[in-house]
Protein backbone atom coordinates (compact mmCIF):
# COMPACT_ATOMS: atom_id res chain seq x y z
CA UNK A 1 0.00 0.00 0.00
CA UNK A 2 3.04 2.27 0.14
CA UNK A 3 4.93 4.03 -2.66
CA UNK A 4 8.64 4.48 -3.16
CA UNK A 5 10.02 7.84 -2.13
CA UNK A 6 11.78 10.19 -4.54
CA UNK A 7 15.13 9.47 -2.89
CA UNK A 8 14.67 5.75 -3.60
CA UNK A 9 14.01 6.49 -7.28
CA UNK A 10 17.10 8.69 -7.82
CA UNK A 11 19.60 5.77 -8.08
CA UNK A 12 17.40 4.08 -10.71
CA UNK A 13 17.31 7.27 -12.81
CA UNK A 14 21.07 7.76 -12.51
CA UNK A 15 21.76 4.16 -13.54
CA UNK A 16 19.41 4.41 -16.52
CA UNK A 17 21.18 7.54 -17.75
CA UNK A 18 24.53 5.70 -17.74
CA UNK A 19 23.38 3.01 -20.20
CA UNK A 20 24.05 3.57 -23.91
CA UNK A 21 20.90 2.51 -25.76
CA UNK A 22 22.63 2.63 -29.14
CA UNK A 23 25.11 0.04 -27.91
CA UNK A 24 22.23 -2.09 -26.59
CA UNK A 25 20.64 -2.10 -30.08
CA UNK A 26 23.83 -3.55 -31.59
CA UNK A 27 23.64 -6.43 -29.13
CA UNK A 28 20.13 -7.50 -30.14
CA UNK A 29 20.15 -10.50 -32.50
CA UNK A 30 17.35 -12.18 -34.42
CA UNK A 31 17.76 -15.90 -33.76
CA UNK A 32 15.11 -18.55 -34.45
CA UNK A 33 12.88 -15.71 -35.61
CA UNK A 34 13.00 -14.01 -32.18
CA UNK A 35 14.86 -10.84 -31.19
CA UNK A 36 17.13 -11.75 -28.29
CA UNK A 37 20.15 -10.65 -26.26
CA UNK A 38 22.97 -12.86 -25.01
CA UNK A 39 23.26 -13.71 -21.33
CA UNK A 40 26.74 -12.17 -21.04
CA UNK A 41 25.57 -8.81 -22.45
CA UNK A 42 22.54 -8.68 -20.15
CA UNK A 43 24.73 -9.64 -17.18
CA UNK A 44 27.06 -6.73 -17.95
CA UNK A 45 24.20 -4.23 -17.84
CA UNK A 46 22.68 -5.85 -14.74
CA UNK A 47 26.14 -5.89 -13.09
CA UNK A 48 25.90 -9.54 -12.11
CA UNK A 49 28.00 -12.47 -13.29
CA UNK A 50 26.74 -14.46 -16.26
CA UNK A 51 26.71 -17.54 -14.04
CA UNK A 52 24.50 -15.90 -11.42
CA UNK A 53 22.15 -14.58 -14.11
CA UNK A 54 21.63 -18.04 -15.58
CA UNK A 55 21.40 -19.69 -12.17
CA UNK A 56 18.54 -17.32 -11.27
CA UNK A 57 16.82 -18.40 -14.48
CA UNK A 58 17.33 -22.11 -13.77
CA UNK A 59 16.02 -21.74 -10.20
CA UNK A 60 12.83 -20.36 -11.74
CA UNK A 61 12.85 -22.49 -14.89
CA UNK A 62 9.04 -22.73 -15.11
CA UNK A 63 8.93 -18.96 -15.68
CA UNK A 64 11.20 -19.20 -18.73
CA UNK A 65 9.59 -21.14 -21.60
CA UNK A 66 11.57 -21.52 -24.83
CA UNK A 67 10.25 -18.26 -26.32
CA UNK A 68 11.62 -16.46 -23.22
CA UNK A 69 15.02 -18.15 -23.01
CA UNK A 70 16.94 -20.80 -24.94
CA UNK A 71 20.52 -22.02 -25.22
CA UNK A 72 22.32 -21.63 -28.54
CA UNK A 73 23.52 -24.67 -30.44
CA UNK A 74 27.15 -24.83 -31.48
CA UNK A 75 26.03 -24.30 -35.10
CA UNK A 76 24.13 -21.13 -34.11
CA UNK A 77 27.18 -19.83 -32.25
CA UNK A 78 29.20 -20.22 -35.45
CA UNK A 79 26.52 -18.86 -37.79
CA UNK A 80 25.99 -15.70 -35.75
CA UNK A 81 29.73 -15.41 -34.98
CA UNK A 82 29.10 -15.67 -31.25
CA UNK A 83 32.22 -17.00 -29.58
CA UNK A 84 31.91 -19.44 -26.69
CA UNK A 85 33.43 -18.14 -23.48
CA UNK A 86 36.31 -19.82 -21.70
CA UNK A 87 36.02 -20.92 -18.09
CA UNK A 88 37.90 -19.19 -15.27
CA UNK A 89 41.62 -19.49 -14.50
CA UNK A 90 42.60 -20.41 -18.04
CA UNK A 91 40.57 -23.61 -18.21
CA UNK A 92 39.38 -24.89 -21.57
CA UNK A 93 35.79 -25.42 -20.44
CA UNK A 94 33.42 -23.70 -22.84
CA UNK A 95 29.68 -23.14 -22.80
CA UNK A 96 27.03 -22.22 -25.28
CA UNK A 97 25.41 -18.89 -24.31
CA UNK A 98 21.78 -18.55 -23.32
CA UNK A 99 19.62 -16.05 -25.20
CA UNK A 100 16.82 -14.04 -23.61
CA UNK A 101 13.94 -12.54 -25.55
CA UNK A 102 12.23 -9.30 -24.56
CA UNK A 103 9.79 -11.28 -22.42
CA UNK A 104 12.66 -13.22 -20.86
CA UNK A 105 14.47 -10.02 -19.89
CA UNK A 106 11.27 -8.70 -18.32
CA UNK A 107 10.94 -11.95 -16.39
CA UNK A 108 14.53 -11.63 -15.12
CA UNK A 109 13.48 -8.48 -13.25
CA UNK A 110 11.04 -10.61 -11.25
CA UNK A 111 13.81 -12.93 -10.02
CA UNK A 112 16.68 -10.42 -9.67
CA UNK A 113 15.68 -7.50 -7.44
CA UNK A 114 18.20 -4.64 -7.52
CA UNK A 115 18.04 -1.01 -8.61
CA UNK A 116 20.60 -1.81 -11.29
CA UNK A 117 18.53 -4.64 -12.78
CA UNK A 118 15.36 -2.54 -12.82
CA UNK A 119 17.06 0.45 -14.47
CA UNK A 120 18.99 -1.64 -17.00
CA UNK A 121 15.92 -3.68 -17.97
CA UNK A 122 13.99 -0.46 -18.66
CA UNK A 123 16.72 0.74 -21.05
CA UNK A 124 16.92 -2.63 -22.78
CA UNK A 125 13.13 -2.69 -23.24
CA UNK A 126 13.29 0.77 -24.80
CA UNK A 127 15.92 -0.49 -27.24
CA UNK A 128 13.58 -3.30 -28.30
CA UNK A 129 10.79 -0.74 -28.72
CA UNK A 130 13.07 1.46 -30.86
CA UNK A 131 13.72 -1.46 -33.17
CA UNK A 132 9.98 -2.04 -33.54
CA UNK A 133 9.51 1.61 -34.46
CA UNK A 134 12.26 1.30 -37.07
CA UNK A 135 10.44 -1.63 -38.68
CA UNK A 136 7.17 0.29 -38.73
CA UNK A 137 8.76 3.40 -40.23
CA UNK A 138 10.43 1.35 -42.97
CA UNK A 139 7.58 -1.04 -43.67
CA UNK A 140 7.54 -0.06 -47.38
CA UNK A 141 11.02 -1.56 -47.72
CA UNK A 142 9.98 -4.85 -46.13
CA UNK A 143 7.77 -7.53 -47.69
CA UNK A 144 4.14 -7.64 -46.52
CA UNK A 145 4.47 -11.27 -45.42
CA UNK A 146 7.46 -10.37 -43.27
CA UNK A 147 5.58 -7.41 -41.78
CA UNK A 148 2.60 -9.64 -40.94
CA UNK A 149 4.83 -12.19 -39.20
CA UNK A 150 6.61 -9.46 -37.25
CA UNK A 151 3.34 -7.83 -36.18
CA UNK A 152 1.88 -11.16 -35.08
CA UNK A 153 5.00 -11.98 -33.09
CA UNK A 154 5.07 -8.48 -31.58
CA UNK A 155 1.41 -8.75 -30.55
CA UNK A 156 2.18 -11.97 -28.69
CA UNK A 157 5.30 -10.41 -27.13
CA UNK A 158 3.31 -7.48 -25.78
CA UNK A 159 0.66 -9.81 -24.33
CA UNK A 160 3.34 -11.96 -22.69
CA UNK A 161 4.95 -8.89 -21.13
CA UNK A 162 1.54 -7.71 -19.87
CA UNK A 163 1.03 -11.12 -18.25
CA UNK A 164 4.48 -10.92 -16.65
CA UNK A 165 3.81 -7.45 -15.20
CA UNK A 166 0.47 -8.58 -13.76
CA UNK A 167 2.12 -11.50 -11.98
CA UNK A 168 5.46 -9.87 -11.19
CA UNK A 169 6.56 -9.28 -7.62
CA UNK A 170 7.52 -5.61 -7.56
CA UNK A 171 9.85 -3.73 -5.22
CA UNK A 172 6.78 -2.20 -3.54
CA UNK A 173 5.33 -5.68 -2.97
CA UNK A 174 8.59 -6.77 -1.37
CA UNK A 175 8.99 -3.77 0.96
CA UNK A 176 7.42 -5.39 4.02
CA UNK A 177 9.20 -8.65 3.33
CA UNK A 178 12.60 -6.95 3.11
CA UNK A 179 11.93 -5.08 6.36
CA UNK A 180 11.55 -8.48 8.02
CA UNK A 181 15.03 -9.43 6.87
CA UNK A 182 16.39 -6.24 8.39
CA UNK A 183 14.81 -7.06 11.74
CA UNK A 184 15.44 -10.80 11.70
CA UNK A 185 12.62 -13.13 10.72
CA UNK A 186 10.71 -14.97 13.40
CA UNK A 187 8.20 -17.72 12.72
CA UNK A 188 5.36 -15.50 13.91
CA UNK A 189 6.35 -12.85 11.36
CA UNK A 190 6.53 -14.99 8.25
CA UNK A 191 5.50 -18.61 7.89
CA UNK A 192 6.04 -20.48 4.61
CA UNK A 193 3.85 -23.54 4.09
CA UNK A 194 3.99 -26.20 1.38
CA UNK A 195 1.64 -29.19 1.56
CA UNK A 196 1.18 -28.64 5.30
CA UNK A 197 -2.55 -27.94 5.92
CA UNK A 198 -2.31 -29.13 9.53
CA UNK A 199 0.56 -26.74 10.24
CA UNK A 200 -1.48 -23.98 8.57
CA UNK A 201 -4.42 -24.69 10.88
CA UNK A 202 -2.15 -24.45 13.92
CA UNK A 203 -0.75 -21.14 12.63
CA UNK A 204 -4.22 -19.59 12.21
CA UNK A 205 -5.33 -20.81 15.62
CA UNK A 206 -2.21 -19.34 17.24
CA UNK A 207 -2.81 -15.98 15.54
CA UNK A 208 -6.47 -15.78 16.61
CA UNK A 209 -5.60 -16.60 20.23
CA UNK A 210 -3.44 -13.46 20.36
CA UNK A 211 -6.42 -11.11 19.92
CA UNK A 212 -7.51 -9.25 23.04
CA UNK A 213 -10.31 -7.00 21.75
CA UNK A 214 -11.33 -7.99 18.26
CA UNK A 215 -10.54 -10.03 15.14
CA UNK A 216 -11.32 -8.92 11.58
CA UNK A 217 -10.85 -11.53 8.85
CA UNK A 218 -10.92 -10.25 5.24
CA UNK A 219 -11.26 -12.86 2.51
CA UNK A 220 -13.53 -13.33 -0.52
CA UNK A 221 -13.70 -17.08 0.06
CA UNK A 222 -15.06 -18.74 3.21
CA UNK A 223 -15.49 -22.31 4.39
CA UNK A 224 -16.19 -24.43 7.45
CA UNK A 225 -12.47 -24.39 8.29
CA UNK A 226 -12.66 -20.58 8.55
CA UNK A 227 -15.18 -20.96 11.36
CA UNK A 228 -13.12 -23.69 13.02
CA UNK A 229 -10.19 -21.28 13.20
CA UNK A 230 -12.41 -18.56 14.68
CA UNK A 231 -13.42 -20.90 17.50
CA UNK A 232 -9.93 -20.47 18.98
CA UNK A 233 -10.42 -16.79 19.83
CA UNK A 234 -10.54 -15.90 23.52
CA UNK A 235 -13.86 -15.33 25.27
CA UNK A 236 -15.19 -11.79 24.78
CA UNK A 237 -13.23 -11.09 21.57
CA UNK A 238 -15.47 -9.60 18.88
CA UNK A 239 -15.25 -11.42 15.54
CA UNK A 240 -15.97 -9.81 12.16
CA UNK A 241 -15.64 -11.41 8.74
CA UNK A 242 -15.50 -9.21 5.62
CA UNK A 243 -16.23 -11.25 2.51
CA UNK A 244 -18.32 -11.68 -0.63
CA UNK A 245 -18.49 -15.43 0.16
CA UNK A 246 -17.54 -16.50 -3.38
CA UNK A 247 -16.56 -19.88 -4.74
CA UNK A 248 -18.21 -23.13 -5.77
CA UNK A 249 -18.94 -24.04 -2.14
CA UNK A 250 -19.62 -20.79 -0.25
CA UNK A 251 -20.23 -20.82 3.49
CA UNK A 252 -23.88 -21.62 4.21
CA UNK A 253 -26.20 -20.36 6.91
CA UNK A 254 -26.79 -23.91 8.17
CA UNK A 255 -23.03 -24.33 8.67
CA UNK A 256 -22.84 -21.10 10.64
CA UNK A 257 -25.80 -22.19 12.79
CA UNK A 258 -24.01 -25.49 13.49
CA UNK A 259 -20.96 -23.45 14.57
CA UNK A 260 -23.11 -21.37 16.95
CA UNK A 261 -24.60 -24.55 18.44
CA UNK A 262 -21.16 -26.01 19.09
CA UNK A 263 -19.57 -22.73 20.26
CA UNK A 264 -22.28 -20.69 22.03
CA UNK A 265 -21.32 -17.08 22.64
CA UNK A 266 -18.85 -16.89 19.72
CA UNK A 267 -21.04 -14.94 17.34
CA UNK A 268 -19.66 -13.48 14.12
CA UNK A 269 -20.63 -10.27 12.31
CA UNK A 270 -20.56 -10.76 8.53
CA UNK A 271 -19.93 -7.73 6.29
CA UNK A 272 -19.99 -7.68 2.49
CA UNK A 273 -16.68 -6.85 0.82
CA UNK A 274 -18.55 -5.00 -1.95
CA UNK A 275 -16.36 -6.67 -4.61
CA UNK A 276 -13.46 -4.50 -3.42
CA UNK A 277 -11.23 -7.16 -1.92
CA UNK A 278 -8.56 -9.24 -3.61
CA UNK A 279 -6.02 -9.85 -0.82
CA UNK A 280 -6.59 -11.79 2.39
CA UNK A 281 -5.89 -10.28 5.79
CA UNK A 282 -6.24 -10.96 9.50
CA UNK A 283 -6.50 -7.87 11.70
CA UNK A 284 -6.10 -8.18 15.46
CA UNK A 285 -7.23 -5.47 17.89
CA UNK A 286 -8.25 -2.89 15.29
CA UNK A 287 -8.61 0.59 16.78
CA UNK A 288 -5.99 0.02 19.48
CA UNK A 289 -2.29 0.88 19.72
CA UNK A 290 -1.47 -2.82 19.61
CA UNK A 291 -3.19 -3.48 16.25
CA UNK A 292 -1.54 -6.24 14.22
CA UNK A 293 -2.15 -7.08 10.53
CA UNK A 294 -1.25 -10.34 8.81
CA UNK A 295 -1.29 -10.84 5.04
CA UNK A 296 -2.30 -14.38 4.04
CA UNK A 297 -1.25 -15.82 0.70
CA UNK A 298 -4.24 -18.16 0.55
CA UNK A 299 -7.74 -18.41 2.00
CA UNK A 300 -7.70 -20.05 5.41
CA UNK A 301 -9.98 -22.82 4.11
CA UNK A 302 -7.22 -23.84 1.66
CA UNK A 303 -4.07 -22.71 3.47
CA UNK A 304 -1.15 -25.10 3.45
CA UNK A 305 -2.36 -27.27 0.57
CA UNK A 306 0.10 -25.60 -1.78
CA UNK A 307 3.00 -23.17 -1.30
CA UNK A 308 1.70 -20.14 0.58
CA UNK A 309 2.78 -17.65 3.24
CA UNK A 310 1.35 -15.90 6.26
CA UNK A 311 3.22 -12.62 6.75
CA UNK A 312 3.02 -10.15 9.62
CA UNK A 313 2.95 -6.56 8.32
CA UNK A 314 5.78 -4.57 9.90
CA UNK A 315 3.95 -1.22 9.96
CA UNK A 316 0.14 -1.73 9.93
CA UNK A 317 -0.72 1.96 10.36
CA UNK A 318 -1.23 2.43 6.62
CA UNK A 319 -4.11 -0.06 6.70
CA UNK A 320 -6.27 1.95 9.14
CA UNK A 321 -8.31 3.84 6.53
CA UNK A 322 -8.78 0.79 4.33
CA UNK A 323 -10.08 -1.31 7.22
CA UNK A 324 -12.41 1.50 8.28
CA UNK A 325 -13.79 1.69 4.73
CA UNK A 326 -14.52 -2.03 4.39
CA UNK A 327 -16.19 -2.13 7.80
CA UNK A 328 -18.66 0.49 6.54
CA UNK A 329 -20.01 -1.85 3.84
CA UNK A 330 -23.43 -3.53 4.01
CA UNK A 331 -24.01 -6.69 6.05
CA UNK A 332 -23.38 -10.01 4.30
CA UNK A 333 -26.35 -12.41 4.38
CA UNK A 334 -25.52 -16.11 4.38
CA UNK A 335 -27.93 -18.38 2.49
Amino acid sequence: MGTESKTELIPVIEIAASIDQEKVKTQIYTIRGIRVMLDRDIAEYFQVTTGNLNRAMKRNIKRFPENFCFQLTQEECSRFQIGSLNGSRGSNIKYRPFCYSEQGIAMLTSVLHTDRVIAASIQIMEAFVAMRHYIQENRMLIGSDTILRLEQRQSKTEQDITDIKENMVTRADLSDFMKLFDRGIKEEEILILDGQPFKADIAYQKIYRKAKKNVIYIDDYLGIKTLQHMAHTKAGVKITIVSDNKGKKPLRLTEYNDYLTEYPGKTIDFISAGNRIHGRYIVLDYGTKSMVVYHCGASSKDAGKKITTITKIVDPSGYQDTIKAVLAEQPLLLR
